[in-house]
């Protein structure tokens, strides 16, 4: 991932956040939020650059890739204030981006904590956990059980 071009990846996000706030203009009460396989995806790609992760095949069930050490991760980005998650796992990553940027951690941790600490299971199947409470437990993951930042977040 050392030759990707990051700067080209932030503009076309950037142009995606105003594709969605120009169709939130035009369908006034319709939201276009572009939470889900989109952000996912790139929330994989990145947690991947920061932390040197072997990403597993799109989709797969369960985790989202491997890491040096042999850990399952499981990453989630957002633009809101919260996540929701399917299953308790291995570790967690959990990463915010607002508009404009920049993508900050704002978990890094055993994935039982966030499961223990998420709501009760929802209709769709996921368990919601707000970005405060992450942050919270974050502050309190013992150094030994994070992944090392490799590299900063290139976006």
């Amino acid at each position: 991932m050392d030759d990707v071009n990051w700067d080209e990846v932030v503009r076309y996000l950037d142009d995606l956040y105003d594709a969605s706030e120009g169709l939130e203009q035009m369908f006034l009460g319709r939201k276009f939020t572009l939470d889900g396989h989109l952000v996912g995806s790139v929330g994989e790609v990145v947690a991947a650059y920061i932390f040197d992760l072997d990403l597993f095949t799109a989709s797969t069930l369960g985790h989202d890739a491997k890491s040096r050490d042999g850990r399952n991760v499981e990453v989630k980005l957002t633009q809101r204030t919260s996540v929701g998650i399917r299953h308790k796992p291995e570790h967690l990553i959990a990463l915010h981006r607002a508009k404009g940027g920049p993508v900050r951690v704002v978990y890094n941790g055993p994935g039982a904590f966030a499961w223990e600490n998420a709501g009760r299971m929802q209709s769709n199947g996921q368990r919601s956990i707000s970005l405060s409470q992450l942050e919270s437990l974050d502050r309190e993951v013992p150094h030994e059980l994070r992944l090392q930042t490799v590299r900063k977040p290139p976006i």
